[in-house]
């Protein structure tokens, strides 16, 4: 009974992989007996910028709308002129808070991008002035400069002379933030306060100081609007 079980079995495995042999030796891998999705099998190659119907006007690089902005691009509204660069000068305003915090990652970037030529004190006497590389490099305290933020900035974006742009390199925000160390530099090669510094004082200015005789005329008024108000 045992035996006749077992042949049983093999016959049914035997019949099975005859099945399954027969049916796989149908099948034309390059043309498929069924295709649910024919697409994915005979895509249709379309020839780059080539005429076809089934495109609008035709097959083309589709150009962004007219007035949109790519994605992290802040506009830059001075051409690359000296006429530009001169109005960048004295109008072009920092749009950050100059803060601790921006004026340390400015110094970092400044080491990383600006240093090797600038020099670490922004005196031009940097690595590649050392080695003669680059020659007549001048200092941030040079008067004939009189460089401002605006400026610092500009140059950055389109470049100046031997100095090429860095806008690939450091984005809108970093510009600005190396624009604040190299004031900074600037100031310390003059002996004047940096950015910070100032900012302090000018706040400092804008807060009235209290004095007794101010004290006394600020109690004589109101006892005199109190006395009023009794009277009334």
């Amino acid at each position: 009974m045992k035996k006749t079980t077992n042949m049983k079995n093999s016959l049914n495995i035997a019949i099975a992989l005859l099945v399954a042999f027969t049916l796989v030796s149908c099948f034309n891998n390059n043309k498929p007996n069924y295709q649910y999705m024919p697409d994915m099998y005979e895509s249709v190659g379309y020839e780059t910028y080539g005429e076809y119907d089934v495109f609008e006007n035709g097959q083309e690089a589709k150009l962004p709308v007219e007035g949109s902005i790519p994605r992290g691009y802040t506009p830059f509204d001075y051409e690359n002129t000296n006429e530009d660069r001169a109005l960048a000068k004295t109008e072009l305003k920092n749009p950050f808070e100059i803060t601790e915090d921006n004026i340390n990652e400015g110094e970092e970037l400044y080491t990383i991008y600006c240093a090797v030529c600038h020099g670490d004190k922004g005196d031009g006497q940097g690595i590649l002035a050392e080695r003669e590389k680059f020659l007549g490099i001048p200092s941030y305290a040079d008067p004939a400069r009189d460089i401002t933020m605006g400026d610092i900035y500009f140059v950055e974006t389109y470049g100046l002379n031997s100095m090429g742009s860095y806008a690939s390199q450091v984005d809108h925000k970093e510009r600005w933030q190396i624009a604040m160390y190299v004031m900074n530099l600037k100031a310390a090669l003059n002996g004047t306060p940096g950015l910070l510094d100032n900012q302090k004082e000018m706040t400092s200015d804008s807060t009235e100081v209290a004095t007794p005789e101010m004290e006394e005329n600020k109690t004589k008024t109101e006892a005199s609007n109190t006395s009023e108000e009794e009277t009334n």
